[in-house]
């Protein structure tokens, strides 16, 4: 595993330098090949953005987490996704460009909705800050997407599952973090498997 720190990602982020967050993906994942990884993941949505951009260099290949997400979504028989996250992560195509190649519809949140979940994301979530307001505050823009035709949402960030799950959502979510972690994991378990 490596990462640089998620402050050198947003400084990028926020100047929407997409070039700089894919050369520290890249360097990240120099570093792993050199100490013997087989794939790269990402568990970070919002910088797969960046992914096109370092994938003809890259010495590995990656999964991407909204390909996975995609596919669990169709085997669970979904169709039409709400997507939940930063709002550099929806306001991209990060999503909708692998939900379309799975003939998946989806919804992005309000305008109003979009600002408010990344600022909870990245005021408090980030920080270990949880509020029981900000708990109530995706409930209601889970349920509004209910609303609106949704069958699942994507918890489309890694912070998102500390205060929502099928528990307390309107709606059946894809954890985006979690499903690639199985993903990596089935993926490594049949590579050792072919090896031995």
């Amino acid at each position: 595993m490596h990462t640089p720190s998620l402050a050198e990602y947003v400084k990028c982020l926020d100047q929407h330098d997409w070039q700089g967050v894919g050369e520290l993906m890249l360097g990240s994942a120099r570093k792993l090949a050199k100490i013997g990884a087989d794939f790269l993941i990402c568990p970070d949505n919002t910088i797969h953005q960046a992914l096109s951009i370092v994938q003809a260099r890259t010495p590995l290949p990656w999964l991407h987490i909204a390909e996975v997400v995609a596919a669990e979504a169709v085997k669970r028989g979904f169709r039409r996704l709400g997507l939940i996250g930063t709002r550099w992560l929806v306001e991209s195509e990060v999503y909708p460009e692998k939900l379309r190649a799975h003939a998946l519809e989806y919804l992005r949140p309000s305008r109003e909705e979009v600002n408010e979940i990344n600022r909870i994301i990245m005021d408090e979530l980030v920080c270990g800050v949880i509020r029981p307001e900000a708990v109530a505050y995706h409930q209601r823009a889970i349920g509004r997407m209910r609303d609106l035709g949704c069958d699942a949402v994507v918890l489309g960030c890694t912070e998102i599952p500390l205060i929502i799950d099928d528990a307390n959502s309107a709606l059946p979510t894809l954890d985006s973090t979690r499903l690639l972690a199985r993903a990596a994991l089935q993926r490594a378990v049949l590579a050792d498997a072919s090896d031995g």
